[in-house]
């Protein structure tokens, strides 16, 4: 990847205003190869001016120098080369400036301009020399050799240089915008890269929190009537032993259920697209973990084998048959839904049942559901447990999950759960789902 441009300047190891190094001694040197060519033409100038040759090679020397910041300041190379056209001198300085001039940043009508009066200054001086060699007898060319050579000489010292100073000034300026670019798409790709790191954490939470959701769902309601008829089964095995059979058969019939529907849940997180082909032992990806869950808990509902509101009084006689004092209604007439609202209201159903056998139990239970135009509405409200009971309980664990479940669920199908305590000291939870 390129680098951005705090880094390239970070990388800048010229001096002054140099980038680098090497462009540092390009400039020295051809400051130096300047200063030595207009030193000696300097000397005939004096000459011919009047003036000590020392004077003229010391005015030379320093008009060659100039050269050595053509990059900082080209205009003012190329206005020097322009001012000392008429003492023919200083044609490298000439050249190099006005490739400088076109490759800077300066504006194009200023690059224009000075590139006119330098091609004139070289077109005039140029004819003028010619003319009086012509008349002093040192040349002898035709009349039309004269202006045709001053004007190829101008167009020859001004167009090259020129040219390819504009072309390269635009290749340099096209790199530094495709840098640029490049520099904006390598941050847009690590920005990309956070967000799609932060989702894939996010996902990985909700994935985590799903499969847990799932698994209490299947398990919890099971394994809390399995304790709650053990501990029965416990205190009558000697007192009343058909009771205590009834007891060990439901303890039985849940732990198959469970069995059942675990068996159902941990298949299908097994199972992969391959058609059983063996796999390398690799970490599962998470999501992929989270979307089996999903779909074990859920594959029941969509083949329409998994809980719904018709199975409600079954729901309600496990949780009398474990001794709770349950009072099942119904109001409006039953109807069928979809599979995914008669799954949830059931399960919340299920989980405040399995939440009065945990933390009231002996407490009488009122349970309702209502079938309106538009929407199912239950309720689930306990009694205070009598203090006896609540200190034989069976003392049944708690994992603090079951309203947040209950309320995600409700939530993903647009419904209202409330839940808290009432003001006769025991427990409501209440929801509302559309029925569509």
């Amino acid at each position: 990847m390129t680098t951005t441009g705090e880094e390239r300047v970070a990388a800048r190891g010229g001096p002054w205003w140099w980038d680098r190094r090497r462009s540092a001694v390009l400039d020295t040197g051809l400051a130096v190869v300047s200063a030595v060519e207009c030193g000696l033409e300097g000397i005939p100038f004096a000459w011919e001016a009047g003036i000590p040759a020392g004077v003229g090679a010391v005015f030379g020397v320093l008009a060659g120098s100039v050269l050595l910041v053509r990059r900082k300041w080209p205009i003012a190379v190329v206005l020097v080369a322009i001012a000392v056209t008429p003492a023919a001198m200083g044609f490298l300085m000439g050249v190099v400036g006005l490739y400088s001039l076109a490759a800077s940043e300066v504006p194009r009508r200023i690059i224009a301009s000075l590139a006119g009066m330098q091609s004139v200054g070289v077109l005039v001086v140029m004819f003028v020399r010619m003319r009086q060699n012509l008349a002093r007898g040192d040349l002898e060319v035709e009349d039309w050799i004269v202006p045709f050579a001053s004007i190829t000489t101008a167009i020859g010292v001004t167009a090259p240089p020129l040219l390819l100073g504009l072309y390269v000034g635009a290749r340099r300026r096209l790199m530094e915008s495709l840098r640029e670019r490049a520099d904006s798409l390598e941050r847009e790709l690590q920005l990309l890269a956070e967000r799609a790191e932060e989702r894939a954490e996010w996902a990985r939470g909700e994935e985590r929190t799903r499969i847990a959701r799932e698994m209490h769902d299947v398990v919890a309601h099971r394994v809390s009537l399995m304790v709650v008829h053990a501990a029965a089964l416990q205190a009558v095995a000697r007192k009343d032993p058909e009771k205590a059979v009834r007891n060990a058969a439901l303890v039985g019939d849940m732990g198959r259920q469970a069995l059942t529907e675990l068996r159902e849940m941990l298949g299908v997180l097994r199972s992969g697209g391959d058609g059983g082909q063996r796999r390398e032992r690799a970490s599962v990806p998470l999501a992929a973990v989270g979307v089996a869950a999903a779909a074990a808990a859920s594959r029941a509902v969509e083949e329409g084998e998994g809980p719904c509101l018709s199975e409600i009084e079954e729901l309600v006689g496990q949780s009398a048959a474990a001794g709770m004092v349950v009072d099942l209604s119904v109001v409006g007439e039953a109807r069928s839904c979809a599979r995914e609202v008669e799954s949830t209201a059931y399960r919340v159903v299920q989980e405040a049942l399995t939440n009065v056998h945990k933390h009231a139990a002996g407490a009488k239970t009122y349970v309702r559901l209502a079938y309106r135009v538009s929407e199912i509405a239950m309720q689930v409200e306990n009694e205070p447990p009598p203090e006896v009971e609540a200190a034989g309980s069976a003392g049944l664990p708690s994992g603090g999950n079951g309203l947040v479940g209950m309320k995600e669920r409700v939530s993903a199908l647009g419904g209202v759960f409330v839940s808290g305590p009432t003001d006769a000291g025991g427990f409501r939870v209440s929801a509302v789902i559309p029925a569509s």
